[in-house]
């Protein structure tokens, strides 16, 4: 009965385990290229698999990174991401690629990934980068991580930390990195505050920040 009881409780906890945890498991066979028909997709960090037998090369090959990608309106930086939702070979496979470009002074605005820790290398220029974690000698602050990278410096963002990286030169930069998760995710703090839908009670802005009404009028009028 003990013995029983004990079986009941581990198989428990290890659901719970399973179920509850945010990053990309563990894959259960060598590979799972994402389905590309929408009928069969679903709603998880992760999409069907296709039929091994008709996986191909291509389904594990992108090309591009050698481009800058999409600018960011009004920061000055351009992201080239490499994930599951443009590589279909890294379904399951717990990892994903970025390329960002910076124009002179461009920002990454601070944000989080909630599914990856998130690691770079600057190939070019000079970037102001850090993260905020819980102070663990008081719980009611925060400490900031900073530090200035410059060419062929590395620098990790833990998962799930606001972090930014800002360009404090001159001149272009460039740096890649790599998510341990296919899907990231990814919460810009100021437009997701700001420029939610539908936008968040004036007061509840206004109390957080210290701002009056007006002033959280045109913030949401600039994120939205």
């Amino acid at each position: 009965m003990a013995f029983c009881l004990l079986t009941i409780i581990v198989v428990t906890f290890g659901l719970l385990s399973s179920f509850g945890s945010s990053f990309d498991p563990n894959p259960f066979q060598d590979f799972c290229v994402a389905a590309t028909d929408s009928n069969t997709a679903v709603f998880v960090n992760g999409k069907i698999c296709k039929d091994p037998k008709l996986a191909t090369a291509d389904d594990f090959f992108v090309t591009g990174l050698n481009v800058s990608g999409n600018p960011l309106p009004g920061l000055g930086s351009f992201v080239n991401l490499v994930d599951i939702n443009r590589l279909a070979g890294l379904n399951t496979l717990g990892i994903s690629l970025i390329r960002i470009d910076f124009a002179p002074y461009g920002l990454i605005p601070p944000h989080t990934h909630p599914r990856g820790t998130e690691i770079i290398v600057v190939l070019e220029g000079t970037l102001y980068v850090g993260f905020l974690a819980p102070d663990t000698s008081n719980p009611l602050k925060t400490k900031s991580f900073t530090k200035i990278l410059n060419k062929g410096d590395v620098f990790v963002f833990p998962q799930g930390l606001i972090h930014f990286q800002y360009n404090i030169g001159d001149t272009n930069a460039i740096v890649f990195g790599a998510l341990n998760s296919q899907n990231a995710g990814l919460i810009v703090v100021g437009s997701e505050l700001f420029g939610t839908n539908p936008p968040l009670v004036d007061d509840v802005l206004s109390k957080a920040f210290q701002l009056d009404k007006k002033m959280v009028k045109q913030l949401q009028g600039l994120f939205s």
